[in-house]
């Protein structure tokens, strides 16, 4: 029997690496590379090549559970869509819309965010909705605005790295979260361009670097401010263009000038010699870029931090230039597009603001709805969990783990137990899905066709490949099934091509403007680029594919635009077309050490597992890559606990216990320690990062929190 290959996209990182499907004979699928897409070019990382693995029924869900007698049981999914939605009503009821929360995942689909966005605000009618993509690039997506007036991770292609003079990667292990993008480092450096990588460990990803800053976790905002010192003090200032296309420079300036480079290091730890030698890299090529990640993102002050970064590629000239900019790697698989349909607290479709009445307007009349009916912005993620079982009694959850993933992970456990009702929608019995009153088994990638945003803001289209088991049913019949039992026949299609026809309608003339795009140009195109508006074809061209701005929408009978790759070439997306520097001064964390809890905790990813490892736990090749969480220390520190390799350690932070063993190198600070958070249980890293919040962005401060580590006793 001849059998047939599919086109599609890994379901991990936000990377999307092009690969193909092929069902065999003898049942399963195998995985192959796919070298037409230009972002991994063929090459998959272990995660991407065994991604298939959880589509073996014996992986994954395939009947719905309802509780029963305190466990969960089979059932029909009449019997558990019924209980849901009767929780949903009845909790409704007793306490108002907003008693009932809403909580989606950075891995659905753009029409399953879509729709889940636009389910909560039509149908339940609550504001209490966000996203653990809150817990990812929210930061950066913040300072990006504030900046440029616009926020996609990349204002550019990949390809276009190895074609700059230098890159500053801040706070990303991109060699281990998203290994076929090295490539484009190593091309940069073969071209004669220079990589600085920051970062308080030397991960396989600083072992790259031409020039590795280590400073200490939670000061990158010094960092950055005491290298924009050093430019305005060596006059490696572009003033033409920050007279021409910038404004606030003055006070941005001046809040950099009270950062001298000796008092920059006594913060950071980095020497003097070498804040001077990645200044001198970065000016000196035409062109340069400054990449960031969790690391600076993931802190308390974390959107002032990025926004020193980018202060820095303005006063130097490298924002809105070929070849040059600011961008964010996002994190996960549709993170960028997760963020931009409706899954925010404060957000509609198409990147538009709840609060700004024409882009309710708008929305509302795609969807049918009065726009006074449209519930006003809601806590964001961290507030919303936290309100779990006080304010909000009943929450609906897709696509997400926090029991493994949300800060001070033991309270949230804590708050989703206390709940009159949860029910999860998702494709095993993760840790949070153990504690439902319902779980609804849904499809998964290679089972259902729908499309994904790239961190590069490329707009995908993954296919559906298989058919999922007998028993499972998508996320879209899911909200259809449920809004049509709570009294809205119309509105919820499960047809995915459908719902995004009403989200190219409801994003037209948005920031994030998808209307121009089809499912026919993504299969022919190998994706598109947002923004790319709906206009005559005589219309477009070069110039508005190069300025990033939105067009207005115009109705029109072609889609012809043809996206727009390259962001801010002639204008940055602000009322007046300049970028603004915002005037930021560095602060301690909202948590130090002290006598008690002496040292530093930073987290963060290992190569084999992916974010709360609710899959790749289930893979036996990335488990004997990556069994379990350890505690990464300096042989000093280890020397002063007494500590050996593999010995087990104790993590404690002022919100509890991390129990794990010993892993000694002199590649992390002697002041710093690092776990992975992808585990459960006892070395739940989790358990001990600070939910602090920036007041801004709202992410909480995973990055950086202070701990004491205590020896248990000898490996046995």
């Amino acid at each position: 029997m001849e059998t047939t290959s599919t086109p599609t996209h890994c379901p991990y990182c936000a990377l999307q690496c092009g690969m193909n499907i092929t069902p065999l004979p003898q049942g399963g699928v195998e995985v192959t590379e796919r070298p037409d897409f230009p972002v991994n070019r063929g090459a998959l990382c272990g995660k991407g090549r065994t991604a298939a693995r959880v589509l073996s029924p014996a992986a994954r869900l395939t009947s719905p559970l309802v509780r029963s007698g305190g466990r969960l049981v089979e059932a029909g999914w009449d019997e558990a869509l019924d209980r849901v939605a009767g929780a949903l009503s009845s909790v409704r009821a007793r306490g108002g819309p907003d008693a009932v929360g809403v909580f989606g995942g950075g891995g659905l689909t753009n029409e399953k965010a879509y729709g889940l966005g636009k389910f909560a605000r039509v149908v339940l009618g609550t504001s209490q909705i966000d996203y653990n993509g809150r817990f990812c690039m929210s930061s950066a997506a913040a300072a990006g605005t504030r900046a440029f007036g616009l926020d996609r991770g990349l204002p550019f292609p990949l390809e276009d790295i190895p074609r700059t003079g230098c890159v500053v990667l801040v706070g990303s292990n991109l060699a281990e979260t998203m290994p076929p993008s090295l490539r484009f480092f190593r091309e940069l450096r073969d071209n004669g361009g220079t990589l600085i990588v920051v970062d308080p460990r030397r991960t396989r990803t600083a072992e790259q670097a031409d020039l590795h800053l280590a400073p200490r976790p939670g000061t990158d905002l010094a960092l950055a401010l005491g290298l924009l010192h050093l430019v305005v003090a060596e006059n490696r200032t572009d003033e033409e263009y920050i007279r021409e296309r910038t404004t606030g420079w003055e006070e941005a300036r001046a809040a950099a000038m009270a950062h001298w480079p000796e008092y920059v290091e006594r913060i950071t730890g980095v020497s003097v010699p070498r804040l001077r030698q990645a200044v001198r890299m970065f000016c000196e090529p035409e062109s340069a870029m400054v990449l960031t990640a969790r690391g600076p993102e993931q802190q308390s002050k974390g959107t002032d931090t990025v926004g020193a970064w980018i202060n820095l590629c303005l006063a130097t000239g490298r924002a809105g230039r070929p070849l040059s900019g600011y961008g964010c790697l996002t994190g996960q698989g549709n993170g960028q597009g997760g963020r931009e349909h409706g899954q925010k607290a404060d957000q509609l479709p198409g990147y538009r603001r709840l609060d700004d009445p024409a882009a309710r307007r708008h929305v509302a009349e795609v969807w049918g709805v009065a726009p006074d009916s449209l519930p006003g912005p809601g806590r964001s993620a961290y507030e919303l969990l936290d309100a779990l079982g006080t304010d909000v009694r009943a929450l609906l959850l897709m696509g997400s783990n926090p029991v493994v993933s949300a800060p001070r992970a033991a309270h949230v456990e804590e708050r989703l137990r206390s709940l009159d009702f949860l029910a999860v929608c998702d494709v095993v019995l993760s840790e949070t899905a153990e504690l439902a009153d319902v779980v609804l088994p849904v499809t998964q990638w290679a089972e259902e066709t729908g499309t994904t945003t790239s961190l590069e803001g490329r707009v995908l289209l993954r296919r559906r490949a298989v058919a999922p088991p007998a028993g499972v049913r998508s996320d879209l019949e899911v909200l259809h099934g449920l809004a049509v039992r709570l009294g809205v026949e119309k509105g919820f299609p499960t047809d995915p091509e459908e719902v995004f026809g009403e989200l190219r309608r409801a994003s037209a003339g948005g920031p994030a403007d998808y209307s121009g795009i089809t499912y026919r140009r993504l299969a022919d195109e190998n994706g598109v680029f947002w923004p790319c508006p709906e206009v005559p074809a005589q219309d477009t061209g070069a110039a508005g594919a190069a300025t990033g701005v939105p067009a207005p929408h115009r109705p029109a009978p072609a889609t012809a635009h043809p996206g727009t790759p390259r962001l801010f070439l002639d204008r940055f997306a602000t009322d007046d077309g300049r970028a603004r520097f915002v005037a930021v001064a560095h602060r301690a964390g909202a948590e130090e050490p002290d006598a008690e809890y002496p040292l530093l905790l930073t987290t963060g990813r290992v190569v084999a597992q992916y974010q709360s490892g609710a899959q790749t736990r289930r893979v036996a090749e990335l488990n004997a890559a990556a069994p379990g969480p350890f505690v990464e220390l300096h042989p000093r520190l280890a020397a002063r606990l007494g500590a050996a390799e593999g010995d087990p350690l104790a993590v404690v932070s002022r919100r509890g216990r991390a129990v794990a063993p010993a892993r000694i190198t002199a590649a992390i600070r002697p002041d710093t320690v690092f776990m992975p958070f992808h585990w459960p249980g006892e070395g739940r890293a989790n358990t001990l990062t600070n939910p602090a919040l920036d007041p801004v962005s709202k992410m909480p401060e995973f990055k950086t929190c202070a701990v004491r580590v205590e020896l248990l006793g000898p490996r046995t």
